[in-house]
């Protein structure tokens, strides 16, 4: 039966009670009712689903449907079952059904109720379903988030390269549907080729989101106060929060609740019950926020999610484009916020090390274009859609200014002789180097590919060594999304010229330049909005360190034993004006705020009076308390004179944790009396001396102590020392 017999909007209105198709869905529905094999790109919230789910309602037989997750695949079932009367229009093959549970399945396809199958790709493997399977009659078989297929998908799955085989001993000419969300141009490639599908009828929709705002914060200690604070602005909305780890997401999740906001955490470690309590909550709207690792979300069509947040950078841009694509579904607003930090890149770049090389190499380059993203100052959307092989005009795309880089631009300048100075060094080089080398060239600093290149021994190395390595990467990324330059994917980000590169070389035309954003070394850049204009009060925290040195003076200790430099910053953002705001200043607690806190108090209170500060109650951050009983723990049996060793072991910390531990403690005002740990490690003289140190030393640094040093002792012994001398001193 063909589209042109079917009357489509009929099927549409009675399945699923539309009366339009969406987008491409009814060029890809005909494409499918015709047999023919089809490749489907379309971002989430585009009606991918749709597009197979109406041909296998109509088609004769069982089509298959193959998806990565468990969860995805009960979502659908779940909603195919509830258009129609027969329970077993939709059913699921995997490895959480009973003999029992299969049988029914098999029964329900073999009687041509089942219209709909979602199978795993491990279960298609086996050899009793392959069997059964030949047996029936298949309509065709569509393939679910196809990218796993393509090892520069974002979400490789070795076992879904292994389709093609299964389904050609399912049956010679089944046609077959690749659908997925994200893809470059490489991507496809990737997964037409594996599948044997290079003459599919292809379909790609725009991954314009015009309803999202992209925004990317620099990432501070202070980052869970900002998430905090945004949430507040965004009171009673839903939104998802996502972090790396399980840990960093129960913890999350616990500073959230305690300070007022409705949130449940999502992981893999969780009980499935859990899960699923957390996800139906969020669903029902019994919640706000889910905090979660990338495990949640999948199978999720929440379609008023109204705001993202990424605590931690995403591995790819696929990444972040799917996990953002799941705010506003609605076509409402959507808000994504990512917390960037370089240091997160390093982290992610070492998880990588122990993979193949081949592994590594396409990490790498995937990493690299996150860190592009994060540090342009040119419009993110245009780069995101550049990224997905599309052209994007910001005067006159839509959604065009919702993007913190549009809403507020940097400075421009003429860069024509400097884009000259790039597309001739890479054609000089032969076209052979990545981004990393193409800088180094420039700059004139050889590394051990260039030396073998003998690149350095050239007239052009150095020939832009007036510009720092920050400056030429920008300006590499914005002739890349010009067109003048291309990356070669297929060896791992290679830089080529292009035609319009080529020609631009011939007549230069004007090239506005806009410099990236520099996020390192900022660690008090928080974009406060109308809470302090900027990030922590600079002329406040001068008041407060004149302040200190005279309380120092004073009870004849050093500044730094009143008060850390952190803490004074962090009352620089918090204005604490009473004792318990005072007492939840980070490194402060209830013993410091006591002993030390009025002055500094009074001089915040008539500060906050003469310059008419706004202080929104939500800036006094809670902590959760989560480790209070760990820190009970360590202060029992350390007066007990336990063994500190014997103390870190029972709670399974290393010994460089524990200290961290001890530290925190007592940088809260808590006394910790461990002498009878140091006089078995130090000697009389050697305390005396160190005592003496700390006392006349201008800042506790262990870094400072162990270049004065210059290793009569190592870290753990002066920071142990430390410990002894903040305790006594400070608390």
């Amino acid at each position: 039966m063909t589209s042109e017999e079917i009357d489509l909007h009929a099927a549409l209105k009675k399945y699923f009670g539309f009366s339009q198709f969406k987008g491409l869905q009814e060029d890809v529905i005909k494409s499918i009712v015709n047999g023919e094999h089809t490749f489907v790109i379309m971002p989430t919230g585009g009606g991918k689903s749709l597009c197979y789910q109406l041909p296998a309602l109509i088609a004769e037989g069982t089509a298959i449907v193959v998806s990565p997750l468990i969860a995805l695949m009960k979502n659908q079932v779940d909603s195919l079952r509830g258009i129609s009367k027969e329970h077993g229009i939709a059913h699921v093959l995997n490895s959480s059904l009973n003999k029992g549970e299969i049988k029914q399945v098999k029964e329900d396809i073999s009687n041509g109720i089942t219209k709909l199958l979602y199978v795993a790709p491990e279960s298609l493997t086996k050899e009793e379903n392959v069997e059964f399977l030949r047996s029936v009659k298949i309509s065709f078989v569509a393939i679910d988030e196809a990218h796993c297929i393509s090892e520069w998908g974002h979400d490789f799955r070795p076992e879904y390269r292994n389709l093609r085989h299964i389904i050609k001993r399912i049956g010679d000419s089944i046609p077959i549907i690749a659908v997925t969300a994200t893809a470059t141009p490489k991507v496809q490639e990737d997964i037409m080729k594996n599948l044997g599908i290079s003459d599919a009828n292809s379909f790609r929709a725009s991954f314009n989101r015009p309803n999202l705002y992209y925004e990317i914060r620099p990432k501070t200690k202070n980052v869970d106060a900002d998430i905090i604070r945004f949430i507040k602005q965004n009171q009673g909305k839903s939104g998802i929060i996502y972090c790396l780890s399980r840990k960093r997401v129960e913890e999350l999740a616990q500073v959230l609740q305690v300070n007022g906001i409705s949130a449940v955490p999502y992981h893999a470690g969780l009980d499935a019950k859990s899960r699923a309590k957390h996800q139906d909550m969020f669903l029902m709207e019994d919640v706000d926020v889910v905090v979660a690792t990338i495990a949640f979300g999948m199978g999720i069509d929440k379609p008023d999610v109204r705001f993202v947040i990424h605590h931690d950078i995403p591995k790819s841009i696929e990444s972040y484009y799917q996990e953002t694509g799941r705010a506003g579904r609605d076509g409402g607003e959507g808000h994504c916020l990512a917390y960037y930090a370089y240091k997160d890149i390093e982290k992610l770049e070492k998880f990588m090390s122990g993979k193949p090389v081949a592994e590594q190499e396409i990490g790498h380059a995937l990493l690299q274009e996150v860190v592009a993203y994060a540090e342009t100052s040119m419009s993110r959307r245009k780069f995101i859609l550049h990224y997905f092989g599309e052209e994007f005009d910001n005067e006159t795309g839509e959604g065009g200014d919702l993007d913190d880089n549009v809403r507020n631009p940097k400075k421009k300048h003429e860069a024509k002789d400097e884009v000259v100075k790039v597309l001739n060094v890479v054609k000089k080089t032969g076209e052979i180097y990545k981004s990393k080398e193409l800088v180094l060239t420039l700059v004139g600093k050889p590394n051990a590919i260039i030396t073998s290149h003998k690149t350095d021994d050239e007239i052009y190395f150095g020939s832009g060594k007036d510009k720092d390595q920050g400056y030429w990467r920008a300006l590499l990324r914005q002739i890349l999304v010009a067109g003048y330059l291309k990356k070669d994917i297929e060896t791992y980000g290679v830089v080529k010229i292009t035609e319009a590169g080529e020609s631009y070389l011939n007549n230069a035309v004007s090239f506005m330049m806009t410099e990236d954003h520099t996020f390192e070394g900022r660690e008090d850049v928080v974009d406060r909005g109308a809470v302090t204009g900027g990030g922590a009060d600079a002329k406040l925290i001068a008041m407060l360190k004149d302040l200190r040195k005279k309380v120092g003076k004073k009870k004849g200790v050093p500044p730094y034993v009143v008060f850390q430099d952190m803490s004074l910053e962090d009352m620089a953002i918090k204005y604490p004006t009473t004792f318990d705001e005072m007492a939840n200043v980070f490194g402060v607690g209830e013993g410091k705020a006591k002993k030390y806190g009025k002055e500094f108090i009074d001089l915040i209170t008539v500060y906050v009076a003469e310059n008419d500060i706004f202080k929104p109650d939500e800036l006094v951050v809670k902590s959760t308390g989560t480790n209070s009983a760990l820190k009970l723990y360590i202060i029992q049996n350390v007066d007990r004179k336990l063994p500190l060793d014997d103390i870190a072991s029972a709670k399974g910390l290393d010994m460089s944790d524990f200290v961290k531990e001890m530290e925190v403690i007592v940088n809260s005002g808590t006394k910790l009396n461990i002498n009878y740990w140091i006089e078995d490690i130090l000697d009389e003289d050697q305390q005396e001396e160190l005592y003496d140190y700390f006392l006349e030393a201008e800042t506790d640094s262990i870094e400072a102590a162990l270049e004065e040093f210059d290793g009569d002792y190592d870290e753990e012994e002066l920071k142990l020392y430390r410990i002894k001398f903040l305790s006594e001193v400070a608390n």
